[in-house]
């Protein structure tokens, strides 16, 4: 999979720039769009969309928001980038990595969990690590699974060079793909973890996100220029999301139940994926999240490990490259080409019952 939807920095840059040269249009636009796909922590996006909680919570905005679910994860992100929809559940490596490197200024809305074991390395057969040596391994080049396989190599003293390659491959491929033969070991996500470690009991877990803390951030990230222009947009997504992080937290079987049908499971196996996923179900601890001082330097050794990989924006000089800005006025990478922001306004709004 290529990230072909991806525009040059510079177009996008150039109308960046049109759009932010001309008067902001606040509330003038009242049809919004979000893309999703399926994830432990992301389920709640379809589930906004098919109990009418969105609607609900848009219509008190008077706007609209269709939530619409795309199979392959990356290509969510690149039609983000591309313009086709004003937010998109992502991780915040592939925030950096997509839509603000190829000069898309974008925001964080809202921070959903972070993966506390979602995202695993799975190996054929008995193993360690250091078996992987030799070996080629499957992932979603240049996703969050490829930065999972590089923190996990490093931990026993491996790079990506020991390997007999990585082979691109996407997540909705993935579980075919472990079935044959060639297939010696992979990396993804939730559910696609839990269906092949239930189902095939040669799968051995070498090393999960569970090892790396508050690194893999699940976001709900929008155009900041939108979300400047529309406010109103913002409040009602935030509104509806934590109505529903509100029932998860209560644990409302039918809430949980529609959540893991979607995700092809049942109730507990959601349950199980759940309790692997660090949820920030009261918006305050979001708010904590983003506001932490872990967070710029989790960022930096992101943005390092994209620009070694050579995708931190089209021929960027650095890996401060692209700027990224934090609650408090900090500013890591380039504090002139900021793209990425963490920004707390309507979390807290939620927080502070003020939606």
């Amino acid at each position: 999979m290529k990230f072909k939807n991806i525009l040059s920095a510079a177009a996008l840059s150039a109308g960046l720039a049109t759009a932010m040269a001309q008067p902001a249009l606040a509330q003038e636009k009242t049809d919004f769009k979000l893309a999703w796909s399926i994830y432990a922590g992301w389920m709640p996006w379809g589930y906004l969309s098919d109990s009418g909680i969105m609607d609900k919570w848009a219509e008190k905005y008077g706007i609209t928001v269709e939530i619409v679910q795309i199979n392959d994860y990356v290509e969510s992100i690149n039609q983000y980038t591309a313009g086709a929809f004003d937010g998109v559940s992502a991780t915040n490596m592939d925030t950096l990595s997509i839509p603000a490197g190829g000069g898309v200024d974008t925001t964080a809305l809202i921070i959903g969990d972070y993966s506390n074991g979602n995202d695993a390395v799975i190996l054929k057969g008995e193993g360690t690590l250091q078996d992987l040596a030799g070996k080629p391994v499957n992932l979603v080049e240049l996703s969050v699974s490829h930065y999972l396989l590089a923190r996990g190599l490093d931990t026993v003293g491996l790079s990506e060079s020991d390997l007999d390659g990585v082979i691109n491959t996407s997540d909705a491929d993935m579980i075919a793909a472990y079935a044959t033969d060639d297939v010696s070991a992979v990396v993804t996500w939730n559910p696609l973890v839990s269906e092949i470690t239930a189902s095939n009991p040669d799968a051995n877990v070498l090393f999960d996100s569970s090892q790396i803390p508050g690194e893999i951030l699940d976001l709900m990230v929008v155009n900041t220029q939108t979300l400047a222009d529309n406010p109103d947009f913002g409040k009602a997504v935030v509104g509806a999301w934590y109505e529903v992080m509100g029932l998860m937290a209560a644990g409302d079987e039918e809430a949980l139940t529609a959540m893991a049908e979607a995700a092809g499971t049942d109730l507990a196996g959601y349950q199980a994926q759940l309790a692997v996923t660090e949820m920030f179900y009261d918006p305050a601890d979001a708010v904590a999240q983003a506001s932490s001082p872990d967070l710029p330097t989790t960022m930096t050794t992101v943005a390092e490990f994209l620009f070694d990989k050579g995708i931190l924006g089209v021929n960027a000089p650095s890996a401060d490259f692209v700027g990224i800005a934090y609650p408090g006025d900090v500013v890591t990478g380039d504090a002139d080409n900021v793209m990425f922001r963490f920004d707390t306004t309507y979390m807290q709004m939620a927080a502070d019952g003020a939606l």
